[in-house]
């Protein structure tokens, strides 16, 4: 036991070492994110008003007109369950977007262009530094390894976190923090110890979910776990026949959404892919949750004759392994259990920082000031 322990530190205090600076600048861009989606509906608010006591709300279709008079070619539409909201009008993903007046059809512009730069700048330095082109790829790479290497600190840490004498004193004094302390270098240690063990298990969720956003061979893994095969990707996929019927039989857009609203009184939003022209059927996405939970959301098929409700798919009519992808997408962020999950991940973010901190400065007193110790001495030795 006693050269297992010794082995496990120093791969622990190597992977620290090497990976520690990476690692540091993974859980300070993770705080400045904890509460992105709050700091986005905050910035949005500066868009809703007030709509006059006999105003009516427009139809969707002039909604989108709207929009696409303004240069955003219409592929989304997103409703709020607020009568002072204004409907978002997106033209795809990371592609231009803008709000506009639900009653009015006035454009009111893009949505909190600031905040939301700045919450993508964060999300890039995150994952691969902010880098672009080529270097993107080695930069995720890096991020990668340096999360797998936290992860095998975080597991070998709890097995070295254990007093090597089990007294309740020694285990006290790595579960609490004291008032003071006899040096720096203890209240470093403990403090890497205390940090470390209330931290652990959060961690572990946070820091192993993002090894499947890091690599393909750990996102297959969780189908394979499930005993699915993985999806193929980027062998493209047959473009599947739309069903259309006349046009003058089928209902309007806000018709079917108005059915779509009528599955659930908790709906948050509702989101519309634009439909090809005369389909068949209609889909809305029906949330009633922070929009990153998806077990609080459906999606509902609108029959676009009889406006009817002709399917409800939610997470479980998926497949155990999809099931899975979804749930770790946004456990990783917290995001999952809201607010309250969201604060845990940020809060082990900030610790972590406060684990480099600490770990670093034992690192140095144990590998260099010995150096600078020698040194001196062999300098004042006699010649």
């Amino acid at each position: 036991p006693g050269m297992i322990r010794k082995a496990l530190f120093w791969l622990h205090l190597g992977s620290g070492v090497i990976t520690g600076l990476v690692v540091a600048m993974m859980s300070l861009t993770g705080v400045l994110l904890t509460y992105e989606l709050q700091l986005i509906a905050w910035a949005d608010r500066a868009f809703y008003a007030t709509p006059a006591p006999d105003a009516k709300r427009l139809p969707l279709d002039t909604v989108l007109a709207a929009a696409e008079g303004d240069g955003v070619t219409g592929k989304q539409l997103t409703i709020y369950n607020d009568p002072t909201a204004p409907v978002l009008v997106s033209a795809g993903r990371r592609q231009p977007s803008v709000f506009v007046n639900a009653y009015t059809g006035e454009v009111l512009g893009e949505p909190s262009p600031g905040i939301r730069s700045a919450m993508s700048s964060l999300m890039y330095w995150h994952r691969w530094f902010n880098a672009t082109g080529d270097a993107r790829q080695t930069a995720r790479l890096v991020t990668g390894v340096s999360n797998l290497a936290f992860l095998f600190m975080i597991l070998t840490g709890i097995y070295l976190w254990l007093p090597k004498v089990f007294r309740w004193s020694l285990l006290k004094a790595r579960l609490v923090f004291r008032k003071t302390y006899d040096s720096v270098k203890e209240r470093d240690f403990y403090w890497h110890h205390v940090f470390g063990i209330w931290s652990a298990i959060p961690l572990i969720v946070v820091v192993a979910t993002a090894s499947v956003f890091s690599f393909r061979w750990a996102s297959d893994l969780v189908y394979i776990a499930a005993g699915e095969e993985p999806p193929q990707r980027g062998g493209g996929s047959a473009i599947e026949e739309v069903r259309t019927v006349p046009a003058d039989s089928r209902r309007s857009l806000d018709v079917m959404m108005e059915t779509a609203a009528s599955h659930t009184d908790e709906w948050r939003t509702i989101r519309l892919t634009v439909p090809v022209p005369n389909a068949a059927e209609v889909e809305f996405e029906v949330d009633r949750g922070n929009g990153r939970q998806p077990q609080l959301r459906d999606t509902v098929v609108v029959d676009a004759t009889t406006g009817q409700v002709a399917a409800v798919r939610g997470l479980s009519d998926r497949t155990p392994g999809s099931q899975a992808r979804s749930w770790i997408r946004f456990l990783h962020t917290g995001e999952v259990f809201g607010v309250v999950g969201q604060t845990i991940a940020g809060v082990v973010s900030l610790t972590s920082l406060f684990m480099v901190w600490t770990g670093f400065a034992l690192a140095w007193r144990r590998l260099i000031t010995p150096l600078f110790r020698r040194r001196r001495e062999a300098s004042k030795a006699p010649a």
